[in-house]
């Protein structure tokens, strides 16, 4: 443990109490005349923190304040996000970190995290030692290639790897010292950017081919030998990285990439859960996608999982999924179609989006394509009138990209939709109602997946493990949320639903053979939590 004295005590985020530090504490370590009179315990000083960030303006103001916190005292950021989870996480996650990656040059005050470019080649396992912590458990690693809805960010991807490894504290007790942000800075294609004085990435163009390849294997491999026992969460990387880069690890590194097997996961939970709702079952659902990138190809291989699961063939299983493009219905007849999506393409006649919902009749509509207004009145009208509660997902984030509103959905289908969305939206009242609609966030599954993970020290993190996760989640749904028309449990308990995931996790994990750790035969959700950080002050 590291023992630091007076001002060098309190510049240190990890060690800083501010004001709470006792009377004693103060006099021990040189402290005294360093801080006002008073002591007060992290739950005054969090409601201190609360009271100046509900003064500030803005989302990015309040995001520029957290992240300040998070740099100066690490066990008061943790503390008040917890607490005001539902609050908070909109503001250090989506939709306030696009704007944040946006700006990020330009806000930038301490640098967090670390940063790897081209010039680092065949030098990164030595520079990965300048890193201080040794016991890394998770790194969530982005080139920046696609951020959220909003494209190629560069380096100010770096806001995502930070806000991703804060969730895996808030939401599922992993230590802060445990989590590493990366930055895989291998250039932008985004002029604008490269000629801004205030952009602080690597000012060229993107390297690629063998030469990507490459960087990211000497990282990859550099991560093994250096933190063994790290998870690497692959993160906003292009759709053709994005599944290239999980094929190539997928089978012998401890790695998954949350755009594609996280958000499946969160979507075919909801899925789930809706079922309760329309008293369908799962192996009858027809299901449309619009969007052809990572996160649709991603769910619509999951689906295909799950259906066999239930006992229909995989033929049966892609039977029920339908891919809907710029151009319409994909059918078998087109001349180009992506490889990740041609086993989708069924063999009818064209058709445009309307007309697909109208011949096809699908039970759900799932949105990724990072466009706003995609689910028009035009589509949720006719989802309304085939389906008697119709399931709307739009996952597109940030918000200003989602497919449509909680509001537009519920209106435009007479309040028959069971909504849920990847950004948050407030409560609807609809003829009186109250209608709270879901939000399908990957942190309701990411960072159970990552605990049950690191706690079994499994080998390899498998399909299964996200099959059980999205049966874990929708488990945790409680009857009154349900019937409030949310198909997911509320965020405020997502530590719960976070332990949940890693138990189902670890069981996978033990069945398959996977695991490092000797895993108790009872109890086990006790084991993990007795491991998952809780914010306090250490008594010194």
């Amino acid at each position: 443990m590291k023992q630091l004295y007076g001002k060098s005590l309190l510049d240190d985020p990890t060690l800083n109490k501010s004001t709470a530090f006792t009377r004693e504490e103060r006099k021990r370590f040189g402290l005294s005349g360093l801080l006002p009179y008073r002591v007060t315990d992290i739950y005054t000083q969090t409601a201190r923190v609360l009271n100046n960030m509900r003064s500030k303006h803005s989302a990015i103001e309040k995001y520029i304040f957290l992240n300040s916190l998070l740099e100066r005292n690490q066990c008061l950021f943790y503390r008040t996000l917890i607490d005001h989870i539902e609050e908070i996480l909109p503001l250090v996650y989506t939709p306030t970190v696009g704007e944040a990656c946006k700006q990020f040059g330009h806000i930038f005050r301490k640098p967090q995290g670390f940063y790897i470019t081209p010039e680092d080649k065949g030098e990164i396992a030595s520079i990965l030692d300048n890193w201080p912590e040794t016991d890394i458990r998770i790194i969530v690693v982005t080139d920046g290639e696609r951020i959220l809805g909003l494209g190629d960010l560069g380096a100010n991807g770096m806001g995502i790897s930070i806000g991703k490894t804060a969730l895996y504290v808030a939401c599922a007790g992993l230590h802060p010292e445990n989590c590493l942000p990366v930055m895989l800075d291998v250039g932008t294609n985004n002029q604008a950017l490269r000629e801004d004085p205030f952009y602080m990435g690597y000012p060229h163009p993107r390297i690629t081919g063998d030469d990507y390849l490459s960087l990211v294997d000497e990282f990859v491999q550099a991560v093994q030998a250096r933190f063994p026992d790290a998870v690497i969460q692959f993160e906003d990387f292009h759709n053709q990285h994005a599944f290239q880069l999980l094929d190539r690890y997928r089978e012998s590194v401890r790695c998954f990439n949350d755009d594609i097997q996280g958000t499946a996961a969160v979507t075919l939970s909801g899925i789930y859960t809706s079922c309760h709702i329309t008293q369908k079952r799962f192996t009858d659902l027809n299901i449309m996608l619009l969007g052809t990138g990572s996160a649709a190809s991603g769910i619509a291989g999951l689906l295909v999982s799950a259906f066999c699961a239930a006992g229909l063939t995989e033929a049966e299983a892609r039977s029920r999924l339908w891919f809907i493009d710029r151009q319409g219905l994909v059918t078998s007849n087109r001349e180009e179609i992506k490889p990740l999506i041609k086993p989708f393409a069924h063999p009818c006649a064209p058709a445009t989006f309307l007309e697909a919902i109208n011949r096809i009749r699908p039970d759900v509509l799932i949105g990724a394509t990072g466009m706003a207004g995609t689910f028009n009145q035009d589509i949720i009208t006719a989802m309304a009138t085939i389906n008697e509660r119709p399931v709307i997902i739009a996952l597109s984030n940030p918000t200003s990209h989602t497919e449509c509103t909680a509001e537009e959905a519920y209106r435009w289908s007479n309040g028959k939709a069971i909504f849920a969305s990847g950004s948050p939206f407030e409560p609807v009242i609809y003829t009186g109602k109250l209608l709270k609609p879901g939000q399908g966030n990957n942190a309701y599954i990411f960072p159970g997946v990552g605990l049950g993970v690191t706690v079994s020290k499994a080998r390899l993190v498998t399909e299964p493990m996200f099959l059980a996760a999205a049966h874990a989640l929708s488990a945790q749904i409680l009857p009154e949320e349900i019937a409030a028309g949310s198909i997911y449990p509320s965020i405020h308990r997502v530590r719960s639903v976070s332990l949940a995931i890693a138990v189902a996790v670890c069981q996978v994990a033990k069945q398959a053979g996977l695991t490092e750790e000797t895993l108790p035969e009872t109890d086990l959700a006790s084991y993990i939590a007795a491991k998952m950080y809780d914010p306090q002050y250490r008594v010194n």
